[in-house]
C-alpha cells in the first residue's frame, strides 16, 4: 500500500498482513484509492483537496487522510478506536512526517464530542453494520462537518441517502462502492 501521487508519492505505507491482530482492517486499496482521488481531482466538485480540514473516520491506516494530505489537505483529523489503528495511523504518520499537520481522535467514530467543522469527509466504516449512518449523524451533531462538505462514503452496498445530504456520484470498484454526497 503506498501514497498514490502528491508530496508523499510512492511512500510505502504500514498496514495489516494475513493473520495480523489488526485483520479486521480493510484498508482501501490503492486501485479504488487511485480511482477515488482522480474523480475528486477531475474538476467536477470544484477543488474539494485542496486547503481542505479532512475527517477520516474509521480511518484504519489512515490511508485515504494521508492521501488528501499529500495532494494539498492543510489538516487531517483521524478517528478510530482500534489499537491496531492507531498504531498504523501513528506509523504512517510517522512515515509521512506530517505529525503537526494531523489530529489522531481515539474513539468510537458513533460517539464523538462537539468538534471543529471539517470540508472533506472520508467515512469508512465497518461494512454492513449501519455504523456509517450513525458517525455521519454523530460528526453532524458534533459540529464536524461544515456546509457544502463533501463525505466519500466507502461500503459494500449502495447507502441510504441520509437527510440533509445530496447524493453527487456513485461508484462500484469489485465488492466497493464509493457514494459521493454534498452536505447542505
Amino acid at each position: 500500500m503506498r501514497i498514490i501521487a502528491g508530496r508523499f508519492r510512492g511512500l510505502a505505507l504500514a498496514s495489516v498482513g494475513k493473520g495480523d491482530a489488526g485483520a479486521h482492517l480493510r484498508p482501501t486499496t490503492d486501485r479504488v484509492r487511485e480511482s477515488l482521488f482522480s474523480m475528486l481531482s477531475g474538476g467536477r466538485f470544484g477543488d474539494p483537496i485542496e486547503g481542505a480540514r479532512v475527517l477520516d473516520l474509521f480511518a484504519g491506516t489512515g490511508a485515504l487522510g494521508l492521501e488528501a494530505l499529500s495532494r494539498g489537505a492543510d489538516h487531517v483529523t483521524f478517528v478510530d478506536d482500534g489499537r491496531k489503528a492507531m498504531s498504523l495511523i501513528r506509523a504512517n504518520v510517522a512515515k509521512c512526517r506530517c505529525v503537526d499537520e494531523v489530529t489522531v481522535v481515539k474513539r468510537d467514530a458513533t460517539r464523538l464530542p462537539e468538534g471543529q467543522p471539517h470540508n472533506l469527509v472520508f467515512l469508512d466504516p465497518p461494512y454492513g453494520k449501519g455504523l456509517g449512518e450513525k458517525a455521519l449523524d454523530a460528526a453532524i451533531k458534533g459540529g464536524w462537518i461544515a456546509p457544502d462538505a463533501l463525505v466519500v462514503w466507502e461500503d459494500s452496498a449502495p447507502i441510504t441517502l441520509p437527510d440533509g445530504f445530496e447524493l453527487l456520484d456513485t461508484r462500484r470498484y469489485g465488492d466497493t462502492v464509493i457514494s459521493i454526497l454534498k452536505h447542505g
